[in-house]
């Protein structure tokens, strides 16, 4: 394959960085209550068991209370702390694979954006946490798809709504 065969695709992120009011544990159990782990066991074994893409959407929105599972999660310490860094941090996977798949459907290279990243962090165990996330909009946007786009617009929304639920300040750009 030539390189002339690769297609490259330049694009604005835009990274949040939201301030919380509360300490880095307060924010991840209010976080990881909202947002639970995927019981991808459950979608397997539907799945098996012949079921409707129906049957799908509706065990996803039970589960998700705010249109978000937890598909994994990596905790920075101990592991970081070999290197003398104590900042507590995890980041996570955070996505709804019904909603993934509206864009599946036209680009199954989405899937490279979707789940969406976050990270809960903060200078100290007892010092004010902070949340990050990229707007998802701006990554979809890049398919040249305006259905995709579209579904990262929907994302943005949602993202805005756990925000809120999260007592977080939401960014006006999620919600323009």
């Amino acid at each position: 394959m030539a390189a002339t065969d690769i297609d490259v695709t330049d694009y604005t992120a835009q990274r949040f960085v939201i301030p919380a009011d509360a300490p880095f544990a307060d924010l991840r159990q209010r976080y990881e209550e909202a947002v639970p782990p995927a019981d991808l066991s459950a979608f397997v074994d539907l799945a098996n068991r012949g079921g409707k893409w129906e049957d799908v959407l509706t065990l996803t929105d039970t589960e998700a209370p705010y249109g978000f599972l937890n598909y994994g999660a990596v905790v920075a310490q101990p592991v970081m702390g070999v290197a003398g860094d104590a900042a507590p941090c995890v980041t996570y996977l955070m996505g709804n694979h019904t909603i993934a798949q509206r864009m599946f459907h036209h680009n199954p290279l989405a899937l490279a954006y979707a789940p969406l990243r976050t990270a809960i962090a903060a200078d100290s165990d007892d010092g004010p946490a902070r949340f990050s996330i990229e707007q998802p909009s701006k990554a979809f946007a890049s398919f040249d798809n305006d259905r995709i786009a579209a579904v990262g617009v929907e994302l943005d929304r949602k993202v805005a709504t756990l925000l809120d639920h999260l007592r977080l300040p939401v960014p006006p750009e999620l919600t323009a």
